[in-house]
């Protein structure tokens, strides 16, 4: 499976902006640049909840993907916000489970000076 292609071709994500650098032995990186339209708030630029989670779901699946070779749907993901993303966004994911139904993965998104925005575990479907 093409990994780059399968994420560029994402048209939710593609909207966002997210882009999936980096995906293979079960790590993933990717980023998404802060515009506008993605804050929540109108007097400054802050990352909406929904723009980090779709980076963390979208980064990693990839990491998952980089080992399973398929697409693994979302089953279940836990956000814990640390601290509003102001500029652009980062994500790093590690697979830590890779089972034959289920798969498990944490990410870490960070802001552009390297402040944790938020840390993630995403649970996949791999079967």
């Amino acid at each position: 499976m093409d990994i780059e292609a399968f994420f560029e071709g994402m048209p939710f994500a593609d909207l966002l902006g997210v882009e999936v650098t980096a995906a293979a032995d079960g790590h993933a990186e990717g980023h998404i640049p802060m515009r506008e339209e993605l804050s929540w708030n109108q007097d400054r630029m802050m990352a909406h909840g929904g723009v980090t989670f779709t980076l963390a779901d979208t980064v990693g699946g990839a990491a998952l993907v980089s080992l399973v070779d398929q697409p693994v749907p979302t089953i279940d993901m836990r956000i814990d916000y640390l601290e509003a993303g102001t500029g652009d966004l980062h994500a790093e994911a590690d697979v830590v489970r890779e089972g034959g139904d289920v798969g498990v993965v944490d990410v870490a998104v960070t802001a552009a000076d390297e402040t944790p925005v938020a840390d993630v575990r995403g649970v996949y479907k791999t079967g």
